[in-house]
């Protein structure tokens, strides 16, 4: 494999990982803040309190989204693939 093949595999693994994870993190950060304000403002100091919501909107989103991550995924694994066939010798 060449070094620009490197190049490319690595820069579209880091971007497809910040695809599928950007959501989930950033939707349980959300929800996180929201859960710690209402936490803030009506002083129930309960820590289980956080779980189940993050719990229920990470999982929405595997939901709706999951399709879509499986297609990157699959769509990665194509493209590094084809970039590790053409790097291969070939034997004439």
């Amino acid at each position: 494999m060449t070094a620009e093949g490197l190049v490319a595999v690595m820069e579209r693994t880091l971007i497809v990982t910040l695809q599928l994870a950007g959501p989930i993190v950033l939707a349980a950060l959300v929800v996180g803040l929201i859960v710690s304000i209402f936490q803030a403002a009506t002083q129930i100091n309960e820590a289980t309190l956080t779980f189940v919501p993050k719990l229920l909107v990470v999982a929405g989103i595997l939901v709706v989204l999951g399709p879509m991550m499986v297609q990157a995924l699959t769509d990665l694994t194509r493209f590094v693939l084809d970039v590790a066939a053409n790097a291969a010798p070939v034997n004439r």
